[in-house]
């Protein structure tokens, strides 16, 4: 079993930055992708962005150029650096891992809030 626990959430002004965290513990090391998503109220979750295998990343549209993923796998942190942020950001994120590939995620935090006024 793997925990995630999101800390970092909050408020911001548009153009301003936010940095969210994911701790992870427990079988870490069977992990082989990791993600953040995100979600709105009445809205399907989003996949905002991921990495496999520890070098393939993927971006949505909305986010590339302005939202990095990384990982500490020392740390078993992973973050989701966030620029130029808009209010169309505001939603509730959430980290995600995996064991396989491929397929659905496995494990999921408990979401943190993010806020972003014009």
């Amino acid at each position: 079993q793997v925990q995630l626990v999101e800390s970092g959430g909050g408020f911001a002004q548009a153009g301003g930055s936010l940095r969210l965290s994911c701790a992870a513990s427990g079988s870490t090391f069977s992990i082989n992708a990791i993600a953040w998503y995100r979600q709105v109220p009445g809205k399907q979750r989003e996949l905002v962005a991921s990495i496999k295998l520890g070098r393939y990343t993927y971006y949505a549209d909305s986010v590339k150029d302005r939202f990095t993923i990384s990982r500490d796998t020392a740390k078993k942190t992973m973050y989701l650096q966030m620029n130029s942020l808009k209010p169309e950001d505001t939603a509730v994120y959430f980290c995600a891992a995996r064991k396989g590939v491929m397929g659905e995620y496995d494990y999921w935090g408990q979401g943190t809030q993010v806020t972003v006024s014009s």
